[in-house]
C-alpha cells in the first residue's frame, strides 16, 4: 500500500465516519475503495469491519461525553439484534447477494416509507402529529429482530435502519444515533475474531482505515449533538434514498 492509497483510504474513512454516526451506509463507499485499491470482495469485507468497530466505539464515548449515553438503552434492543444476525448469516448462505438484495430493497421501500413519515415528519411547520403509541415488548422484539437478519445478511447501511426503528420507538434522531453506536458495536465487535480467524482482514489497509472512521465517529457525534434532529433530518433521508437505490440496482 502505497502513500496515495494510505491518504485516500484515510479520507475515506473519516467521510463515512461522519456519515455513519449521523445516519448510516458509509461502508458504501469505503468497501468499494478497498477493492479499487486491490482487494478481493471478501477480504475488503472484514478489513472494513475493523474501522466499523472502531468508529463506533469512539462515537459511542463521544455521545456519552456529550452527555447523550446511548448504553442503557442499548441493552435490551441488543438480544433480539444479535438473535437475527445469525439468522441472517445462515440466509444469505442460501440466496445469491443480488437475489437477496433485489428483495430486500423492495422490501425496504414498502417499510421504510411510513417510518420515515414518522420519524422524520416533525420538522418544523406544520402541526404536529399526534404520538403513536410506543410498541409493546413482541413487537420491539419481532422489529430488531428483523434488522438482525438484515445485518447479519448484508450489513452496509444496517445504521439506517436502526435509526428509524429507534426513533419510531420513541427516540429522537440524536438519542437513536447514540443508541445504533453501541449496538453495532458490539456486534462488529462479536463478528470481527471470525473474519481474523478466517483470514478475511488485511491488516494494514484495516488500520488505516480505522484512524479515519474514529475520527469520522468523533466529528459525527460532536456534529449530531451540535446540529440535532435538524442536520440530522437531511444526512439519514439522503443516506435512506442511496441505500434503497443501491439495493434495487439503480446504480
Amino acid at each position: 500500500m502505497d502513500a496515495g492509497n494510505a491518504a485516500l483510504l484515510l479520507g475515506a474513512g473519516l467521510t463515512a465516519g461522519v456519515i455513519n454516526t449521523l445516519a448510516g451506509g458509509g461502508s458504501m463507499l469505503t468497501v468499494p475503495l478497498l477493492v479499487l485499491v486491490g482487494l478481493p470482495g471478501g477480504l475488503a469485507n472484514g478489513t472494513n469491519r475493523v474501522g466499523i468497530a472502531v468508529q463506533n466505539v469512539t462515537a459511542a464515548w463521544r455521545f456519552r461525553s456529550e452527555g447523550v449515553s446511548g448504553l442503557r438503552p442499548a441493552i435490551p434492543i441488543l438480544i433480539p439484534v444479535a438473535l437475527g444476525s445469525l439468522v441472517g448469516a445462515f440466509a444469505i448462505a442460501q440466496f445469491s447477494d443480488e437475489a437477496f438484495e433485489r428483495v430486500f430493497g423492495l422490501v425496504m421501500l414498502g417499510l421504510l416509507i411510513p417510518m420515515i413519515r414518522e420519524a422524520l415528519g416533525r420538522s418544523g411547520g406544520g402541526q404536529r402529529r399526534p404520538e403513536r403509541p410506543a410498541w409493546s415488548r413482541s413487537t420491539s422484539f419481532a422489529v430488531f429482530f428483523a434488522i438482525g437478519i438484515y445485518g447479519g445478511a448484508i450489513q452496509a447501511g444496517v445504521g439506517i435502519v436502526l435509526i428509524l426503528a429507534l426513533s419510531r420507538a420513541g427516540h429522537d434522531l440524536v438519542r437513536s444515533n447514540s443508541i445504533k453506536a453501541v449496538i453495532i458495536a458490539a456486534l462488529t465487535l462479536i463478528a470481527l475474531p471470525v473474519f481474523a480467524l478466517e483470514r478475511q482482514i488485511s491488516w494494514p489497509h484495516a488500520l488505516v482505515l480505522a484512524v479515519g472512521f474514529s475520527l469520522g465517529g468523533v466529528i459525527g457525534a460532536r456534529l449530531a449533538v451540535a446540529g440535532g434532529e435538524r442536520l440530522i433530518r437531511p444526512v439519514l433521508i439522503a443516506a435512506v434514498a442511496a441505500l434503497s437505490g443501491r439495493m434495487l440496482g439503480v446504480y
